[in-house]
């Protein structure tokens, strides 16, 4: 189980796997530092006062973690192959232009 914390719902989800979309606005969540095991032996005036914190972007930042291995995770891999396009590289072929002037040894 990973914290996370959506900004636009301002509400600290605990989801299995590491998550990009909040499952009820599908807004883009922060992944917390904090662990699952530590967010439930808060009581309930400790979590409003760390979700308060959270809504605060210096805060979110101090609190946030960047997942390291996500390079690897499915979800990624799927969003690669999902904006891998194939680019098509088109060049103008320039005529070389005619020399004047030019001497030519024999």
């Amino acid at each position: 189980m990973y914290m996370h914390y959506c900004k636009r719902c301002q509400r600290v989800h605990m989801l299995n796997g590491h998550k990009q979309f909040c499952p009820k606005c599908q807004g883009l969540i922060t992944e917390l530092k904090l662990s699952y095991l530590d967010y439930v032996s808060m009581n309930q005036a400790q979590r409003v006062s760390f979700s308060i914190c959270c809504a605060d972007d210096e805060q979110l930042k101090k609190l946030s973690t960047t997942y390291r291995m996500y390079k690897y995770s499915k979800w990624y891999k799927e969003l690669q192959r999902q904006l891998a396009q194939p680019v098509i590289h088109s060049y103008t072929a320039l005529e070389p232009a005619p020399v004047e002037n030019a001497v030519s040894i024999v």
